[in-house]
């Protein structure tokens, strides 16, 4: 940062900031001198070796100073100011890290540097003493492919191991000894390796002793909690005993791997039995290396309370009992002092724990250790006596288990009673609330005084205001490793209920942690895990082993700790409540709590009065930085005291009792202590302006207020809450709602006090602050909890607890004095809990206030002024907001006290204010009865109608308020609609009118914004004068009869449900679309449940006016489905009926006009069971009128109906052409006069009765038409189709449908510009309709339906040009089912499948399918006729614009030529030339399938032929059919080679031809299939004019028999149905034209080919 980007004031201050004061260590007298040499720069960090230290500097930049023994240089050796590490210019550092002889530097991108002493390869390189310059240090992850670079954030250095912190929060590390943490035997380890052991989890911070480890390690979430396995992975034992006794049973979780760590199951595969020390060498002649040591005290208690059993093979064995005393080197570990009675204590322990422990008295050969046992013992201390011995036994026996699942032993000191041993592990992991430990007493008090100490040490677990929830409290021992082995418990099931009752009783606070928040503020969910050697007990495991792998210290679990320091042998961890817990080493008092050492971490008594927010070890001492009353950090001392150097004797070595305060106030503002062995080191800044003053104030508030509410959470609502009988359960609810939410604000607190501390110790700049950059995390956590704790206050608050719980209140009336600040004597209880639950949102006035004060330290215009001044005024408003909000809540529990009592029940609700009530009679309701009593309470969401005993409640969303005009006759008088109700209230005066509008309207527009609790902060505080008219909002109807009990969730508008929304009735009925003035109107889906079937009819479609009407499907609970029109609720108009199972085939089908649910009119009925299909019309749901019947065993019939029967005159045809016409009186019964012919042309004539198929009775006379009668005698052919339907009186409900959606009341009669616009409104809706649902239509419809939405439009004459337009825009029209005629044609298109597909594939109806054709093109070109008035009718000519390109060469004549063979140039209008090619594609599978069965018979014998004749080759062929001699080719070009027709040759002549005629079948339209034709003439032309190289004409006989064979060769099998389909539907005007005569050609071919015979 240089001066120009700060603002003046602050770079003024920054010269005085990170100063270096530095003095000897063990001098408290001495004042801290400024660091000889050093100039003005300003320090960030500082780290200090035994003899040499090194600066960071705001600069990135890295000075060492003190005895450099590794630089090149002699004069840098001993250098007498401060070097600049060159190596490390151009880079820039962010943090340092010194070890005893060696330093290390992280650069910003995340690379280390190390330099210094390499002896132990504590600096990363292999084979070199020392290392001159600052080295890199390259860190990848095998486990990575590639390889990456390893980033790393912290560094931490011992004196012969180095740990890194990395990026993704692993630690690696590298150099000498068991303090690494990894899985090896060969030292040193230059390359650095990962602690496997902690991988995967999230470490926060490293720390390094001299030979020890300390990682801090975010706790595992809740739910990550894994399965726990049988067996352990590392020895195959069971994780969970069962020993049956005889009268108890003994179960134990607590199993410990000998090996000193339990693994997680991905890392046993990887664990190798090499588990021993770093520096073990051959224990004996024979080599033998034992594999598993006991590393970690095992589950026996013996071997933990005495050594004499134990062996190890680590360089600093381990014995019994601590002394600074060396012991003669021993031969073996056999010769320590044994307990009198450890062998009895060993089997028996043996006989309850599944795994046998080792004995090495039982070993033959004594291992010999490669260093001499040390033995330490306090000298006044003795082996345990016998009587502890059985005292041990009784534990073991009895387990002792009352307070919980794990009791651990501990190595403390000689005589461990039962009572110690049960009193020293508690059940949950929680922190101190007595301060532990107790002041020596002199060598016959010891035993006491410790004994008391270990008690107190347990008392730690019985008052717990850690943040962490008890719940997880109590789980959380599951899920981590397990730290200390616990003993067998034996529990009696007394106990067991017992515990049971209070687990139940704690389950209360929710978790109260914010993942938000945890993301950007240090975590205080923490564990603290240590490894490497424990001699002086600085692991903190209660035993002086060592561990290879870390392990996590269980008492420190739930302690919050934010920040560990580790000395030469002492560990200190600092907690989010400004506490210290020190272990290890204590022979100076450096633990600065009494002056004996402990193997667990303890409480230090730095000051009673303030909480320590920072502190450093040295090696042999301890620092402390303390908040003081006037926020200047006072800095303690704690350890050696007397000179440094000299005799090393203990007797000239003396000690602190308690730390000690040094003078260092005159210095400034102390952000950082440094310490190293001789030396310690503080950074001060000097108070420029306040700045780093207020800094400190804030930080230390901070500190304050989260120890405050820590107290209040463990002292008053963790108690409360585990009380039984609080009171009624929405009491209990609304308190542990409260205590959730100070749970969450008080964690809250706790990371931004530790985030300050850190904050602290940086560059400071305001603009890191998290106060500033994350307001919203802190004003919310503010405004939830002040929510919370104004519920509980309306609803009673602390009155509603019941007795127990106010009798606890009562007994702690002091405490809650003492902890709310409340001074007064006599204040009630009552008021004392409301002042001290309300104290957190006193806390927002001090940010604000500090907030102001840091502002004034910068220039008005800066930015940093206004950030902070915007800042300090949002906390100051939701101050004052919550403020408002506290006396609202007291303003309504007041009210609540006055209120009748029966209404109170029903009407209070926790977050439910009041606003104004009208008890001073100001308002009135109009037209009320003379003694009515009519009160009015508006409350923040609902306005509260109260009568003598009756009460309606108008929620506030759906409720409009306006002022009646004065010409209305209301003076002052208020309209209030509500959906069901409308009423005016009259106030006495006007001012009243106005304070009650105000207040409804203010009401109304916050319950619908829903941001009732969110104070004026940030955008959006304008308030609105009145709330919207149309507003989203749910509402239960109560009176309506049609809607009575329905709920209605969507839009609004006045009072009425308009817009979408979704309404629900209490029997199940759903509607959800739709809705205009109250009544479903638009699209919309209903439901309606069956009971009977229990399934449920399901609308989906049009409503008008609260009724179905439209276009819709409705699927009944039967399996029947409707698709069409409705009306009034009604199938009303054209539609679709499925029935039958919901099965692809369906049993029958019905498609047809309805009118008023009813079928009429004509309709198509397909009864799929029978096989029968019915085409004609219908009235009043039956068959009536005419109609035409086919079956699937090709019967046809066709004649009149009446009542679902053949009644009356009708046609019958067999499949075999028996025909029968006359009289019928029931389906399929011949009955009364008729003719029957038989397929030879006989005939009966006569009365017939009796049923078709089934033996007839015939009375007639029987003709028998010979070959020489004159013809006028012969039985006329049967034309059929008279007793049918007339094609123009089908489907007329489809078209009807069409016009009306055009705006037609009838066909043809409106207004083209309405219908255009109807149009438009159709395309527009429909569209939005499916916006909600992209998937339905494609991109390329999209695009369609964006222009069809231009109108066409068309002035001046009319023209090619303007016809091509309009066909171009029916083309996109009809391929869109939004658009009307679209629509139109996608219904035609299915009806006319549905009746001709399937059983309705019958040869008879070919005539009427095509005429069906004729008929819907002549109604659809009406349509268009009447959208585009100017289109000329049917059959006339448009003039063309230009004549026609003349290129083409007419076939006749080979000559370029006009087409003078059309009527006259121009085009000529047809329905079937511009509708036809939008429908046809459509209808032609069906249609093409009915032409085929109708030729049939011919087509075969055409086939024939065709597969005869094409056995020829090409020559003998076109001689056979008489093709001159001039036309036959004689070469042909293949692929551009020219070769000669041989006799041989087949398929080669006139090729292009054949292929072109061939594509005649790919075509849909006549006049497509006529261009085919032509083109094959003009192919046919070509191939000819090239063989003879001379124009030549046509003529009618040398052409035919080319055009037969090209026919012949093209192989088209359904030729005979093209020909009839070309012919019954092309354009009439063609005729006689040049296509026309092509066209006769090939129908004569196709005859001429039936006729062929070879000879």
């Amino acid at each position: 940062m240089d001066s120009k980007k700060r603002s003046s004031t602050e770079a003024e201050g920054a010269k005085e900031r990170g100063l270096v004061h530095i003095w000897k260590a063990g001098s408290c007298s001495v004042t801290p001198e400024r660091l000889p040499g050093w100039g003005g720069k300003t320090v960030l960090q500082a780290a200090l070796g035994v003899k040499h230290g090194i600066l960071l500097t705001e600069d990135g930049a890295v000075y060492s100073f003190g005895t450099l023994p590794w630089r090149s240089e002699p004069a840098e050796i001993c250098p007498s100011t401060p070097i600049l590490e060159n190596a490390l210019v151009g880079q820039y550092v962010v943090t340092v890290a010194a070890g005893s002889f060696h330093s290390g530097a992280v650069t910003d991108s995340g690379v280390a540097y190390m330099w210094g002493e390499n002896s132990a390869g504590q600096c990363a390189v292999a084979n070199q003493q020392y290392v001159p310059e600052p080295n890199p240090v390259s860190i990848s992850d095998s486990e990575t492919s590639p390889l990456l670079a390893v980033r790393i954030l912290q560094l931490a250095c011992g004196e012969e191991h180095t740990l890194a912190l990395s990026i993704s929060r692993e630690i690696w590390s590298w150099g000498t000894g068991c303090q690494l943490g990894l899985i090896t035997t060969t030292f040193p380890v230059t390359k650095p390796q990962k602690v496997e052991h902690l991988a995967g989890r999230v470490v926060l911070q490293v720390a390094c002793g001299a030979f020890h480890s300390l990682a801090l390690v975010q706790c595992l979430p809740s739910q990550d909690l894994k399965p726990v396995p049988e067996r352990c992975n590392q020895c195959s034992q069971l994780l969970i005993t069962m020993t049956d006794k005889e009268d108890h049973v003994i179960i134990s979780d607590s199993h410990c791997c000998p090996l000193g760590v339990t693994l997680s199951e991905s890392q046993a595969e990887n664990q190798a039995n090499t588990a021993i020390s770093p520096s073990t060498e051959t224990l004996d002649s024979q080599g033998e290396v034992f594999e598993k040591p006991l590393v970690e005290n095992d589950l026996p208690v013996a071997t933990k309370l005495n050594a004499a059993n134990v062996q190890t093979t680590s360089s600093d064995a381990i014995s019994s009992q601590p002394d600074d005393v060396k012991a003669p080197e021993m031969s073996s570990a056999g010769n320590i002092p044994c307990c009198p009675d450890t062998q009895a204590v060993n089997e028996y322990v043996q006989k309850l724990s599944d795994h046998p422990i080792r004995e090495n008295s039982e070993n033959d050969e004594k291992p010999k250790p490669s260093q001499p046992l040390t033995e330490e013992a306090i000298p006044n201390l003795h082996s345990p006596s016998t009587t502890s011995t059985s005292a041990l036994n009784s534990l073991v026996v009895s387990c002792a288990s009352a307070v919980g699942v794990r009791v651990a032993a501990t190595y403390e000191a000689g005589a461990l009673s039962l009572k110690k041993v049960m009193n020293f592990y508690s059940t949950a992991p929680c922190e101190t609330g007595a301060q532990a430990g107790s002041t020596s007493i002199g060598p016959e008090g010891l035993k006491d005084s410790r004994e008391e100490q270990v008690k107190q040490e347990s008392m730690q677990g019985k008052k717990s205001s850690s943040l962490v929830d008890i719940r997880e409290e109590e789980s959380e021992g599951g899920s981590r490793r397990l730290s200390l082995p616990g003993l067998l418990s034996q529990v009696s099931p007394r106990l067991l209920r017992k515990a049971a009752r209070v687990k139940t009783r704690t389950v209360v606070l929710t978790p109260t942690y914010s993942g938000e928040a945890d993301a950007l503020l240090p975590s205080l969910r923490t564990e603290v895990w240590t490894w490497g050697k424990g001699k002086e007990g600085q692991l903190g495991h209660g035993d002086v082993l060592p561990r290879l792998q870390p392990l996590c210290v269980k008492c420190l679990d739930g302690k919050e700790v934010i920040r560990l320091e580790a000395g030469g042998c002492h560990s200190l961890a600092l907690t989010a409540k400004s506490q210290v817990y020190s272990w290890g080493s204590n022979s100076f008092g450096q633990l600065g709590h009494s002056d004996v050492p402990t193997t667990v971490p303890r409480l230090a008594k730095v000051n009673s009065e303030n909480g320590v927010w920072s502190v450093a070890a040295g090696q042999d001492y301890s620092l402390f930085l303390v908040d003081t009353e006037d926020f200047q950090p006072g800095l303690y001392y704690s350890g050696r005291q007397g000179p440094a150097e000299g005799d090393n004797l203990p007797e000239n070595h003396s000690g602190t009792k308690t730390p000690v305060l040094l003078s260092c106030t005159k210095l400034g503002y102390i952000s950082r202590v440094t310490a190293g062995k001789d030396s310690c080191l503080v950074l001060v800044d000097k108070n420029i302006m306040g700045y780093i003053a207020s800094l400190h104030e804030l930080a230390t508030t901070e500190r304050r207020f989260y120890s405050k509410l820590s107290d209040i959470k463990s002292q008053i609502l963790r108690p409360l809450l585990s009380l039984e009988n609080l009171g009624t359960a929405s009491t209990v609810q609304l308190l542990q709602e409260v205590a959730s939410r100070f749970s969450k604000l008080c964690y809250l607190i706790g990371q931004h006090g530790a985030s300050l501390s850190s904050f602290l110790h940086g560059i400071k700049e305001t603009r890191s602050l998290v106060i500033l950059k994350h307001a919203n995390l802190f004003l919310d956590s503010f405004t939830e909890y002040c929510t919370s704790i104004t519920n509980f206050l309306v609803m009673g608050g602390f009155q509603l607890l019941a007795k127990p719980a106010i009798d606890f209140l009562n007994k702690n009336q002091e405490l809650l004095q003492d902890l709310s600040e409340v001074t007064e004597e006599n204040t009630q209880l009552v008021e004392i809990l409301n002042t001290l639950f309300f104290l957190p949102t006193r806390r927002l006035h001090n940010y604000a206030k500090v907030l102001l004060k840091l502002a004034t330290c910068f220039e008005v215009t800066s930015p940093e002024y206004q950030k902070l001044q915007d800042s300090s005024s949002c906390y100051e408003s939701l101050a004052l907001h919550l403020g408002r909000k506290r006396k609202e809540a007291e303003y309504t529990l007041g009210f609540w006290k006055t209120f009748p009592g029966k209404m109170t029940d029903s009407l209070r609700k926790p977050e439910r204010r009041l606003l104004c009530e009208s008890s001073n009679r100001a308002l009135s309701l109009q037209h009320a009865g003379r003694f009515s009593v009519n009160w009015f309470i508006l409350f923040n969401d609902a306005l509260v109608h109260a009568q003598f005993s009756t009460h309606h409640v108008f929620p506030l969303a759906t409720l409009w308020a306006e002022p009646l005009s004065e010409e209305a006759g209301a003076v002052n008088g208020l309209k209030i609609t509500t959906p069901e109700e409308q009423f005016t209230l009259i106030s006495s005066t006007p001012q009243e009118k106005t304070k009650w509008l105000r207040a409804i309207s203010q009401a109304v527009d916050q319950a619908l914004r829903g941001m009732s609790d969110l104070p004026p902060y940030g955008s959006g505080s304008i308030q609105r004068q009145e709330p919207p008219i149309s507003r989203s909002a749910k509402y239960t109807f109560y009176k309506d009869p049609r809607l009575k009990d329905a709920t209605y969730d969507g839009r609004w508008f006045s009072g009425k449900p308009h817009g979408r929304g979704v309404l629900k009735w209490p029997d199940g009925k759903m509607y959800s679309g739709m809705f205009r003035n109250g009544l479903e109107d638009g699209y919309g889906e209903y439901r309606i449940p069956n009971k009977a079937l229990n399934k449920e009819d399901h609308y989906v479609g049009h409503w008008k006016e609260g009724k179905m009407c439209g276009q819709g499907v409705y699927s009944y609970a039967s399996g029947e489905v409707f698709e069409g029109c409705f009306q009034d609720n009604m199938r009303h108009g054209h539609g679709l009926l499925r029935s039958g199972k919901l099965t692809s085939s369906s049993p029958s089908m019905f498609i047809g006009q309805w009118v008023m649910d009813k079928k009429a009119g004509y309709g198509v009925f397909d009864d799929i069971t029978r096989g029968e299909k019915y085409m004609g019309l219908w009235q009043d749901d039956v068959c009536q009128g005419n109609g035409v019947v086919v079956t699937q065993f090709g019967l046809y019939y066709e004649g009149n109906f009446h009542l679902n029967k053949m009644m009356g005159n009708g046609v019958l045809l067999s499949e075999d052409d028996t025909i029968y016409e006359g009289e019928f009186s029931d389906d399929w019964t011949l009955s009364g006069k008729g003719t029957l012919t038989m397929p030879n042309g006989d005939y009966i004539e006569g009365c017939f009765s009796g049923e078709w198929g089934s033996g007839i009775k015939i009375t007639g006379t029987y003709f028998k038409p010979s070959l020489y009668d004159s013809d006028k005698d012969r039985p006329k052919i049967l034309k059929l189709g008279n007793l049918a339907v007339p094609a123009d009186e089908k489907w007329k409900a489809v078209f009807d449908e069409c016009w009306h959606q055009l705006g037609c009341e009838n066909t043809g009669q409106g207004e083209v510009c309405k219908a255009w616009d109807n149009i438009a409104v159709a395309l527009t809706t429909n569209r939005r309709q499916h916006r909600d649902s992209p998937e339905i239509l494609s991109r390329s419809q999209t695009q369609t339906l964006e222009s069809l939405e231009f109108i066409p439009q068309h002035v001046g004459a009319f023209s090619v040009e303007k016809y091509d337009d309009i066909r171009k825009y029916l083309i996109k029209a009809c391929d869109t089912p939004l658009h009307p005629l679209g629509r139109l044609v996608e219904t035609l298109v299915a009806v006319y499948r549905m009746t001709y597909v399937g059983v309705g594939a019958n040869r008879r109806l070919l005539q009427e399918a095509v005429k069906e054709i004729k008929s819907y093109l002549k109604r659809i070109f009406q349509l268009v006729r009447f959208l585009f008035p100017e289109l000329p009718e049917e059959g006339s000519t448009i003039p063309l614009s230009a004549p026609l390109p003349t290129e083409r060469k007419s076939f006749c004549t080979g000559k370029p030529d006009s087409r003078s063979e059309s009527p006259e140039p121009g085009y000529v209008v047809t329905s079937s030339g511009l509708v036809l090619p939008v429908l046809l594609p459509r209808l032609y599978p069906p249609l093409f399938m009915l032409y085929a069965l109708d030729n049939d018979r011919e087509e075969d014998i055409y086939w024939e032929c065709v597969l005869r004749l094409n056995k020829q080759p090409d020559i003998a062929l076109l001689g056979f059919l008489g093709v001159q001699r001039k036309f036959w080719p004689v070469t042909l070009s293949i692929l551009g080679d020219s070769k000669k027709v041989l006799p041989t040759t087949k398929d080669a002549c006139f090729a292009s031809a054949v292929e072109c005629l061939q594509q005649i079948s790919t075509t849909f339209t006549p006049s497509d299939k006529l261009k085919v034709i032509q083109q094959t003439f003009e192919e046919i032309s070509q191939s000819v004019l090239a063989s003879l190289q001379e124009d030549f004409l046509w003529s009618m006989d040398d052409l035919f028999p080319v055009f037969l064979y090209v026919v012949l060769r093209a192989r088209i099998r359904n030729l005979g149905s093209e020909v009839h389909l070309i012919e019954d539907l092309m354009d009439p005007y063609l005729q006689h034209g040049e296509q026309g005569i092509m066209f006769t050609t090939l129908k004569a071919c196709y005859y001429q080919i039936q006729r062929e015979k070879l000879n």
